[in-house]
């Protein structure tokens, strides 16, 4: 058996160097196929573990609370209104919950932020202290605001450092004065980086307020209001804990009769985790699927310069049968040809993929994770290819009548 391996090696190394174009289109075909599977692979991997770092860094036990509409709901409220979320709501669950640390209530709205004759287009969130316990910020420059701001509402502000570079540039901002809406805000403190959010969007393109300095002017809510509630539990073993005593608690506070759907939604960050780790999956195999279909085309072309070669060397094999080869023995060249061919494909292939990944994640910064067993596999998939699409070739020759074949011309 080694010995027929050996002999189809070394008629394949033959054959190759006889016809170097058609055998390089043929390696040409694999080549690409497998560099696709490999890098697509490495993408939906290095965008998933991106993705899952994101979300980690905001804090695996954060647990977000978000009204939804009466109407949804059954809950009672003021004629043409939602149900609404409120400060109190959040300082119920903080001390009846025995497994939540920390709350924050929240508001988001997005406006305009001036200093001197620069401008730029972010988004406002109102925040308490706990704010940057709850979201894990933390500032780089500065200070957060102090208790005397928060209780007499103060004008100051927290920048990300995006707003911080485009309105300011390489100075400084702390101590400094911009203006959003009617008022004047000092800025107290500048935000540490966080980059792209988990589901897109820039996360430094914000300013961080008090969350009672914003009510009163940029948004004009009613005292208490709260658009979401973000809750830490004490640690991420109790957040399922902790989000059975949330809704326990708000349950209670808002009257929801039993067996009616609540007037609120509970997230956790494991259940964003779960459903992006599914989208990314299913993405990861829409796009190795359809990379592959170039494996298969590939393949194809193995198929057909394997059936010219069968009909060139049909003299070849019949003088190989006259001098004693099995059917067995001719049908073990041409396939170990064909496997030869797209094993030099699915290498070449995958250092190719190799190399494209590279430039990918470092010239363009494309979230890459090379993953070996994916390059494993994908160098194997070039091996059945081989045998797949030179099996009916392979067959071809070996079925040839030695008679005829030694006729042929």
């Amino acid at each position: 058996m080694l010995s027929a391996l050996l002999t189809g090696v070394r008629l394949a190394i033959l054959s190759i160097t006889r016809s170097t174009l058609r055998a390089g289109l043929t390696i040409l075909g694999i080549l690409i196929g497998v560099a696709a599977v490999v890098t697509v692979t490495a993408l939906g991997a290095g965008a998933r573990d991106q993705v899952s770092s994101q979300i980690e860094g905001m804090g695996s036990n954060v647990i977000m609370v978000s009204p939804q509409s009466a109407a949804a709901s059954g809950a009672r409220g003021a004629l043409g209104s939602g149900v609404r979320l409120t400060e109190d709501d959040g300082k119920a669950i903080l001390r009846e919950a025995v497994s939540v640390s920390a709350f924050t209530p929240a508001l988001r709205s997005g406006g305009q932020v001036m200093a001197g004759d620069k401008n730029w287009l972010t988004q406002f969130i109102g925040g308490n202290r706990s704010f940057f316990k709850v979201r894990n910020w933390k500032v780089a420059r500065g200070a957060e605001w102090d208790e005397h701001d928060e209780a007499t509402k103060a004008k100051v502000c927290i920048l990300g450092s995006t707003v911080a570079e485009k309105l300011f540039g390489n100075e400084d901002p702390v101590g400094r004065h911009v203006r959003m809406g009617r008022y004047s805000w000092r800025v107290v403190g500048v935000l540490e980086s966080k980059g792209e959010a988990p589901f897109g969007g820039d996360q430094d393109n914000m300013v961080l307020l008090p969350i009672g300095s914003m009510r009163g002017r940029l948004m004009r809510t009613a005292p208490g209001f709260a658009g979401v509630l973000l809750i830490s539990a004490t640690s991420a073993e109790t957040t399922q804990r902790a989000v059975q005593q949330i809704d326990s608690i708000l349950r209670q506070r808002h009257r929801i009769i039993e067996g009616r759907e609540p007037d609120f939604w509970i997230r956790t960050q494991q259940e964003f985790q779960a459903m992006q780790g599914a989208i990314y999956g299913l993405l990861t195999v829409l796009l190795v699927c359809i990379a592959a279909v170039s494996l298969v085309v590939g393949g194809i072309g193995v198929m057909n310069i394997m059936l010219v070669s069968v009909t060139e060397r049909t003299r070849e094999i019949g003088i190989r049968m006259a001098i004693g080869a099995r059917a067995n023995d001719i049908m073990t060249q041409f396939l170990v040809e064909a496997v030869f061919l797209a094993l030099i494909g699915g290498v070449s292939g995958a250092l190719a993929g190799v190399g494209l990944i590279h430039f990918l994640g470092d010239t363009l910064g494309w979230p890459m994770k090379l993953d070996p067993t994916a390059l494993t596999v994908a160098v194997m998939t070039s091996a059945l290819t081989g045998i797949a699409f030179g099996f009916f070739p392979a067959r071809r020759a070996a079925g040839l009548d030695p008679i005829v074949a030694l006729r042929h011309e």
